[in-house]
């Protein structure tokens, strides 16, 4: 804590932030499911052990609800073995023993599922199972049209970056240059589909957030974009030394269809040349609902390799799901295919790496980096450019704090940002109060419109994933 930025932090007894909102409203919705899913999953067990464990877990949820609802005392962690508990239990005493509605929103809710982590790590039958992995795999199958889409596409970059083209000297940068863009952006409005935000998102609902057209829709409301800047990095590295190891690192945010368009984004960046080793960093435990863990990552590979098979209707798919389902086509079977080659011919040649950390499951901001994981940051200076995805990561990267919204970036990170010797490059769609790095006027302006917040005192604008910033700091100039 005493690494932290002395700006006071977002807190869930102001009843005009989203941290109010999220303790009071989203917060009891993510263990309602979790106590549905674990009861799904303890119906369909048939090991008395496991069945016994599962009812235990289903009560052990349904107290947290009760306490948070009721605004009870947050309670110190039990020990399951993992280091971090220490620091949890260390910060949870410093504030003094807080309830769920008189404590920083960022730590609460890091908390929240930290503790929910404990409840399976000190179970017999249970301690590998996601409580999330059920609505991540029903929500990918729901981005059918978007992934096919970007599947077709993907596959016609690869086949010419492949054979070439007329293009030279500036005109080739300027097309690699919007392709690059393209790519980002794709990568940026695939966070849209948070589930720990949209927690009752229909079929219909995951399509219009997806897509082309939707991006395209979308490009206006990057109230602060950087890319020009990241890509001239990375390009210029290229062009000194083409043989040089050449490294991007992805912080992961939400699993499904953002880890595909994650590795979308991976595949390019690879394929094109701006990079020649990209590490995918997941976390390590179940987290903020849709959050990557390593098993993802397996999941999307295997569904990629056999689409087919993902989409055909199970039980756990709604009556329209299975109305209107159809087989793929064979040339959208195809393209989705094409994804398992090359994203498996990169893991097999050890240019697409999978790095989790229980890091960034602690429950600080990343002001705590270079202190708390000092390794962890040496590595990601190795990195030409260190991508944080999401709306958490963003949180954590300014402290969740109040800034003042024309803050600039690289003063909002502390010690990620100017001399750091890592350059950070956030793709946030924004789904919180903090934001930095506006022009002067622009807060007030995006308040101003219809459901922006006005005068009420909250920042209502930043809170529906309807806008978004790209924003850079070089730590290496």
């Amino acid at each position: 804590m005493e690494y932290d930025t002395k700006t006071p932090p977002y807190h869930t007894s102001n009843k005009t932030s989203f941290a109010y909102f999220s303790a009071r409203d989203r917060w009891p919705v993510i263990i309602t499911q979790a106590i549905d899913d674990v009861y799904r999953a303890t119906t369909a067990a048939t090991d008395p052990d496991t069945v016994t464990e599962g009812k235990g877990l289903i009560n052990a949820l349904a107290k947290l609800k009760h306490e948070l609802q009721h605004d009870r005392l947050l309670t110190p962690l039990p020990d399951d073995g993992y280091s971090d508990i220490v620091s949890y239990n260390k910060e949870l005493a410093a504030l003094e023993n807080p309830t769920w509605f008189n404590v920083p929103w960022l730590f609460s809710e890091c908390y929240l599922y930290r503790r929910m982590s404990t409840l399976f790590a000190l179970s017999r039958k249970w301690k590998s199972y996601d409580i999330f992995a059920r609505q991540k795999l029903s929500t990918f199958k729901s981005s059918r049209p978007a992934v096919v889409e970007l599947a077709t596409h993907y596959r016609d970059i690869v086949a010419k970056l492949g054979t070439g083209n007329n293009l030279a000297g500036e005109e080739l940068e300027a097309a690699e240059k919007v392709l690059f863009m393209e790519m980002c952006e794709i990568c940026l409005w695939g966070n849209a589909t948070d589930l720990s935000l949209l927690t009752n998102l229909s079929y219909e609902d995951i399509q219009k957030l997806q897509g082309s057209s939707a991006r395209k829709d979308a490009q206006a409301n990057i109230v602060a974009n950087d890319l020009n800047a990241a890509f001239a990095i990375l390009r210029d590295a290229q062009k000194k030394d083409k043989n040089a190891e050449r490294r991007v690192d992805i912080v992961l945010d939400n699993a499904g269809f953002e880890l595909y368009v994650d590795l979308i984004l991976a595949g390019y960046l690879l394929s094109s040349g701006l990079a020649t080793t990209v590490i995918l960093h997941p976390k390590s435990i179940p987290w903020f609902v849709s959050d990557v863990l390593p098993k993802d990552f397996q999941d999307i590979i295997q569904a990629v390799q056999d689409p087919q098979r993902l989409y055909a209707p199970t039980a756990d798919d709604d009556d329209n799901y299975r109305n209107t389902y159809k087989p793929l086509p064979a040339k959208e079977k195809e393209d989705i295919e094409f994804l398992f080659q090359n994203w498996t011919s990169h893991v097999a040649e050890g240019r697409l790496l999978i790095r989790p950390n229980r890091f960034w499951t602690e429950g600080g901001s990343f002001w705590r980096l270079p202190t708390s994981d000092p390794s962890l940051f040496e590595d990601l200076k190795e990195s030409e450019l260190v991508i944080f995805k999401g709306d958490l990561n963003y949180r954590k990267l300014t402290g969740d704090a109040a800034w003042d919204p024309t803050t600039p970036f690289p003063t909002a990170i502390g010690p990620l940002g100017p001399g750091s010797g890592m350059r950070t490059l956030a793709l946030r769609t924004c789904k919180a109060d903090v934001v930095v790095g506006l022009p002067e006027g622009e807060d007030e302006r995006l308040r101003n419109m219809e459901g922006g917040g006005g005068d009420s005192g909250a920042r209502k604008w930043a809170w529906s994933g309807k806008w978004a910033v790209v924003q850079l700091c070089d730590g290496k100039a």
